[in-house]
């Protein structure tokens, strides 16, 4: 299922895997923090943080992603919300984590935040640690070319946020627990 974000609420299930997807400076990670439980969010930028020089360290990667694998194979085999923050535009790296949520039996969802390339280029310079602008123009050429088809790869949902507006109105529900929104 393809849709737009629209004012009713996204209900996630309970022990979903979400992925944010996007480029760098889309809004992913001020987004998780506004709506989801932080013991949910397993953050790439946090994990390189942890295990390297600092967010931006990519010499950690591997070990930063093979982390990162086994702390949402742990809450998928849990049945909790598992909600994996990065920029998730490489397929092989969705494809392995989708394969994770299928073994346990979970569902999958996407939150595709697909917001215009000056939006993420204007947001990356504002902020304290920059990523270079033609990273992130591939990034949102990756999104852009797998977005129509992520369906096939076996998510359970896929929504799709293309403007700042829809993002700020978007209110997710996990099953059984109350509504988020962010108070803008």
């Amino acid at each position: 299922m393809n849709a737009s974000a629209s004012d009713n609420p996204i209900e996630l299930p309970a022990s979903a895997l979400v992925m944010l997807i996007g480029a760098a400076g889309s809004g992913k990670s001020a987004f998780a923090s506004r709506h989801l439980p932080a013991e949910a969010i397993i953050s790439s930028d946090q994990l390189r943080a942890r295990m390297g020089r600092d967010e931006a360290d990519q010499d950690v990667n591997d070990a930063v992603f093979e982390d990162l694998r086994r702390r949402v194979d742990d809450r998928l085999g849990g049945a909790l919300v598992t909600v994996v923050d990065a920029t998730n535009t490489d397929w092989m790296r969705r494809s392995e984590l989708i394969h994770l949520a299928r073994r346990h039996g979970r569902p999958t969802v996407a939150l595709v935040f697909d917001l215009p390339l000056e939006v993420c280029l204007a947001r990356n310079r504002a902020r304290a640690r920059t990523v270079a602008p033609s990273v992130i123009r591939r990034q949102v050429d990756a999104l852009r070319r797998d977005r129509d088809r992520l369906d096939l790869e076996g998510f359970s949902a896929v929504w799709v946020l293309s403007s700042t507006d829809q993002v700020d109105r978007l209110r997710l529900r996990l099953k059984g627990g109350p509504v988020a929104r962010a108070s803008v």
